[in-house]
C-alpha cells in the first residue's frame, strides 16, 4: 500500500499535469493515511489549488488558512500556504493583501528555489493583470531563472509564457510571439489543459497583430474545451478576451460574451474578475453607441471598486469611456475636467494611448478647436506609426493600422468637413497610408522560410482537402511563413506627408492632375489637385457606387471567358452600363478640372481595384495609383530612369507560366521588342528559376495563372511550373526588379485592412521596392492579354513609361475586349 508521502507525490504530479480527478482523489487517501501536521498542511494547500482551478474559492480558502494554523507546521509549508493563500485573494480581487501574502511567502520560503518561483510567477501574473507589466516582468524573470535552477523545465515554461503576456501589453507583439512559441511545445507535454489555455493567451497576440477571425476561431475553441473539462475560471477568462478582442471590431456580440463572461466569474466567486469583465461589457455597451445617463451612472461607479482591487488599466480605460460618453451627451465642461488628470505614460498600451489622443481630439472637436483637434490626432497617429516602426513585415504593419483606423477617420473627417484643401490632403495622405508612411527595410532571405514555401508547393499542388493530415500541415506552414515575415527587421523611419504646394509642383513637372477619392460618413468626395488649385467635390453616397463597382468586378471575370452571341451581348452590355454610370459618379464632375492631363488617382481603399481605364473620361489617359502622393513624388524625386523600364544595360526578364494558353506566344511577342531578354517557360520557369531572375532584372513580365487570397493577401501567387509563387517569395528576392508586369489574373486585386489600408501582391512588390507594377484587378482573357502585352512592351522598349504605354495599348485594344489592367506606383 502507498504511503501518504507518496500518494501526495502522485496528486501533486497530476494535479501539475491538469488532472484534477485524479489528483484529488490520490491526496483525500493521502489525508486519510497521516497525522504529519506539516504533511497534513501540505496536502490542504494541494486540495486548495484543485478547488481553485474548480471554481471553490470559498472552500480553498478554509482549507489554506486551516494548513496555515495547524502547529507543528515548518517555515516552508507556511510559505506554501501563504503562496496559495495569495493566489486564492488575488482571484477574489484582493490585490493588496494577496501582495501581501505572496512576500510572506516569498520571505518563508527562502532556500527552496522551486517553491518562490511559483510564488514569484503567481505575483508576476497578478500584478501583469493591474496594468503593472514591468513590476509584472521583474516577478516572472525571477520566477523562470529559479524554475531552471531546479531543474523545471515545465515551471520555467509557464513563467516565459507569462512573460510573453507582459510583452504584449508593452505592445512588444514580436518579442511576445517569439517567446510564448519556443516554449508552448513545453507547455503542450503537461496535457491538454496547458496547451488549450496556451494557445488561447497566444490568440490575443494574433488579434493585437489585426489577424482577428484567426484569433476568435481559436478563442471560442479553447473556451469550448475549458469548458468541457468543466475549468469555469480559465473558460471564462478565455470568454472575457474574446469580448475584448470583439470591443471595436463588433461591440454589438461583444457586450453578450462579456455578460457571459462576468457571471460565470461571479458563480466561482472571483470577485476581481468579475468587475473586469463588467468593464468590457459596459466599453461594448458604449462602443454600439449608448450614452443615456444609466449607462454614463454605471461607469463613474466601476472606475473607484476597480482601482480599489489595483486593476489600475481597467480603471482608466473606464474613465477614459465616462469621458467618451460626456463628449457624446454634450458634457463638454465635465469631460475636459476629466480629460485634464489623464497623464499618458510611454508603459501604457499602445491602443490606450491612441484612445487618449482620440477624446482629446473629439473634445477639441466639438468645441469647434479644429486645429487643435487635427494636432491631438496627429499625435496619436504619430505614437502608431513609432509603433509600427518596430516591425519590419508589411503584412504586420497593415495588421496593428486597425488600432489607429478611427484616429485617422476622425481626422479625415475634420478636414474634409472644414473644406480646406490642404488640410483633406493631408489628411487624405494620413488615413490611407498609415503602413506606408514607415518606410521599409529590405529584410534577407530567410532559409527556413524558403524551405516552408516549398513543402506548401509541394502540399497544394494537390489542393488536399482541409480537414485532411496534409490540408492540416498546409495551414500550419502558412500560419510558420506569415509569423517568420513579422520577425524581418524593423522598418526604421517615418515618413511625414509631403505638403499641398509640394505636390503641385511635381504635378505641374509630370503634367499631371491627382484625384482622391474620400469616403466619409457615408459620402463620396473627391479632392482635385492640379499645378494651379485644389478643390473638394462631393460626388454623393458611398454605398451605391461601391455596388456597382462590385457589379463590373463580376461581370468582367465573366467576360474573361470566350463567350459568343447573345450571351456575349449580354455580359458586355451590362458591365458597359455599370462603367458608364460609375464613370459618370466618379469623374464627371472632375473631368472639367483636370483637362486632359495624365492622373495620379489615391483612391479610396475600396475604390483601389477599380478598372479606371474602362472608365469614360479615362480610355487613353495615362493613369497610375500610388501607395500615396508622397511616395509617388519621392520616386519622381529619385531621378532615376526606373519609370521608363527602358532595358538599358539591366536584364528583361520574361516568364511563361504552365496552363495559359497564349502564354508561350505572349513572352514570344514581348521579347521581340527588346534588344535582349531572358526567358523561361515549360519546365524552366520553376519558383527558384524566376527569384534568381527576378534578382538580376530590371523588368520583370510574367505571364501566368494568379489567384488573389482575401483573408491572406500575401499568399496570393502566381502559378509556376513546380508551385504557386506567392507574395511572401517577395522577400527572397535580394534585388528588386524596378518594373513587375504581371500578365496574371486578379493579382491586381487588393483586400482591405482597416478601412483604408490596401495589401495584396501589387502592394508587396511595391512595397519590397519596385517602382511600377502593372496587374489586373479582375479576371483577364488569355487572347486579350496577349495582345495588350504585346503592345505595352513594344512602346516601353521605345522609352514611354508604364502609365503611357498602359493606356496607349488599351485604348488601341478596346474592340478585342475588356482589358481590366492598372498601373501601380509610379507610372510617369
Amino acid at each position: 500500500m502507498l504511503s501518504a508521502e507518496d500518494l501526495y507525490d502522485r496528486g501533486v504530479a497530476a494535479s501539475r499535469a491538469g488532472r484534477f480527478a485524479a489528483a484529488r482523489r490520490a491526496l483525500n487517501q493521502a489525508l486519510a493515511r497521516t497525522e504529519d501536521p506539516d504533511l497534513l498542511a501540505r496536502i490542504e494547500v494541494s486540495l486548495a489549488y484543485l478547488d481553485v482551478e474548480t471554481g471553490d474559492v470559498d472552500s480553498a480558502l478554509d482549507l489554506c488558512r486551516r494548513a496555515a494554523g495547524r502547529d507543528g507546521v515548518g517555515p516552508t509549508t507556511l510559505g506554501q500556504a501563504a503562496g496559495q493563500l495569495g493566489l486564492l485573494l488575488a482571484r477574489r480581487g484582493e490585490s493588496a493583501e494577496a501582495e501581501a501574502q505572496f512576500g510572506r511567502a516569498i520571505r518563508l520560503l527562502d532556500g527552496d528555489s522551486e517553491l518562490t518561483a511559483r510564488v514569484h510567477n503567481n505575483r508576476g501574473t497578478l500584478r501583469m493583470h493591474s496594468g503593472d507589466a514591468l513590476g509584472a516582468q521583474e516577478d516572472l524573470v525571477r520566477a523562470r531563472d529559479l524554475f531552471e535552477a531546479a531543474g523545471n523545465p515545465q515551471g520555467s515554461a509557464k513563467a516565459a509564457f507569462n512573460l510573453g503576456g507582459t510583452y504584449l501589453l508593452l505592445g512588444d507583439l514580436i518579442a511576445a510571439l517569439r517567446t510564448m512559441d519556443e516554449v508552448l511545445p513545453t507547455l503542450a507535454e503537461l496535457g491538454p489543459l496547458y496547451e488549450s489555455v496556451g494557445q488561447g493567451d497566444r490568440a490575443e497576440v494574433l488579434i493585437a497583430a489585426g489577424l482577428l477571425q484567426e484569433g476568435l476561431r481559436v478563442l471560442a475553441e479553447t473556451a469550448r474545451a475549458l469548458g468541457a473539462q468543466r475549468l469555469r475560471q480559465s473558460q471564462a477568462e478565455t470568454e472575457l478576451a474574446q469580448a475584448r478582442s470583439l470591443l471595436h471590431a463588433d461591440p454589438a456580440p461583444a457586450v453578450a460574451v462579456a455578460r457571459r463572461a462576468r457571471r460565470r466569474f461571479e458563480a466561482q466567486g472571483a470577485v476581481a474578475w468579475a468587475l473586469r469583465a463588467e468593464a468590457v461589457e459596459l466599453m461594448a455597451r458604449v462602443g454600439t453607441g449608448i450614452s443615456d445617463e444609466a449607462t454614463l451612472t454605471q461607469a463613474q461607479g466601476l472606475v473607484g471598486p476597480l482601482a480599489e482591487h489595483r486593476l489600475w488599466q481597467d480603471a482608466q480605460l473606464v474613465e477614459l469611456h465616462v469621458i467618451r460618453l460626456h463628449i457624446r451627451r454634450g458634457e463638454l465642461d465635465d469631460a475636459a475636467r476629466l480629460l485634464r488628470a489623464v497623464r499618458a505614460h510611454d508603459a501604457d498600451p499602445v491602443p490606450t494611448r491612441l484612445l487618449i489622443s482620440e477624446l482629446r481630439g473629439d473634445l477639441a472637436r466639438a468645441r469647434g478647436r479644429v486645429a487643435r483637434s487635427l494636432a491631438h490626432t496627429r499625435r496619436g497617429l504619430a505614437d502608431l506609426h513609432a509603433w509600427q516602426a518596430s516591425f519590419g513585415s508589411l503584412d504586420l504593419q497593415a495588421g496593428v493600422v486597425g488600432h489607429g483606423r478611427q484616429l485617422a477617420a476622425d481626422g479625415l473627417r475634420t478636414a474634409v468637413l472644414g473644406g480646406r484643401p490642404e488640410l483633406v490632403f493631408e489628411w487624405s495622405e494620413r488615413a490611407r497610408t498609415l503602413v506606408t508612411q514607415v518606410a521599409p527595410v529590405r529584410p534577407p532571405g530567410n532559409p527556413e522560410v524558403q524551405a516552408e514555401l516549398a513543402e506548401l508547393r509541394t502540399l497544394t499542388d494537390t489542393e488536399p482537402d482541409p480537414r485532411s493530415a496534409e490540408g492540416r500541415r498546409a495551414a500550419e506552414l502558412r500560419a510558420q511563413i506569415r509569423q517568420h515575415a513579422w520577425f524581418a527587421e524593423e522598418g526604421r523611419e517615418v515618413v511625414e506627408p509631403v505638403s499641398l504646394a509640394e505636390l503641385q509642383a511635381g504635378l505641374a513637372d509630370a503634367d499631371a492632375a491627382l484625384v482622391a477619392h474620400l469616403a466619409v460618413a457615408s459620402q463620396l468626395t473627391a479632392l482635385v489637385v492640379t499645378p494651379t488649385g485644389a478643390r473638394l467635390i462631393g460626388l454623393g453616397p458611398y454605398e451605391p457606387i461601391m455596388g456597382r463597382v462590385v457589379g463590373i468586378d463580376a461581370d468582367l471575370d465573366m467576360a474573361a471567358g470566350s463567350l459568343i452571341g447573345p450571351m456575349r451581348r449580354a455580359v458586355w452590355g451590362s458591365m458597359q452600363a455599370r462603367v458608364e454610370a460609375l464613370g459618370a459618379e466618379l469623374l464627371d464632375p472632375v473631368l472639367p478640372l483636370i483637362g486632359d492631363r495624365r492622373l495620379v488617382l489615391t483612391p479610396s481603399g475600396a475604390l483601389a481595384g477599380t478598372p479606371w481605364l474602362l472608365l469614360p473620361g479615362l480610355r487613353g489617359r495615362p493613369v497610375t495609383i500610388p501607395q500615396s502622393a508622397t511616395r509617388w513624388l519621392a520616386a519622381r524625386a529619385n531621378g532615376e530612369p526606373r519609370a521608363r523600364a527602358d532595358g538599358g544595360d539591366g536584364v528583361v526578364g520574361l516568364v511563361a507560366g504552365p496552363r495559359v494558353e497564349r502564354a508561350v506566344d505572349e513572352v514570344a511577342r514581348v521579347a521581340a521588342s527588346w534588344g535582349s531578354a531572358t526567358v523561361l517557360s515549360g519546365p524552366d520557369a520553376s519558383c527558384g528559376a524566376v527569384t534568381e531572375l527576378a534578382e538580376r532584372a530590371q523588368l520583370l513580365h510574367v505571364s501566368a495563372h494568379g489567384k488573389h487570397v482575401t483573408d491572406n493577401p500575401l499568399f496570393s501567387a502566381l502559378e509556376l511550373a513546380d508551385g504557386p509563387w506567392y507574395g511572401y517569395d517577395i522577400d527572397g528576392v535580394v534585388s528588386i526588379p524596378d518594373t513587375v508586369v504581371l500578365s496574371a489574373c486578379e493579382l491586381g486585386r487588393s483586400s482591405v485592412r482597416a478601412g483604408e489600408e490596401v495589401i495584396g501582391m501589387t502592394a508587396a512588390w511595391l512595397y519590397a521596392g519596385a517602382t511600377n507594377v502593372i496587374a489586373a484587378t479582375a479576371l483577364l482573357n488569355d487572347e486579350v492579354a496577349c495582345e495588350v502585352f504585346a503592345d505595352v512592351h513594344s512602346r516601353l522598349a521605345r522609352g514611354e513609361a508604364p502609365a503611357d504605354a498602359l493606356a496607349a495599348a488599351t485604348h488601341a485594344a478596346a474592340d478585342l475586349g475588356p482589358t481590366p489592367l492598372v498601373s501601380f506606383g509610379l507610372g510617369f
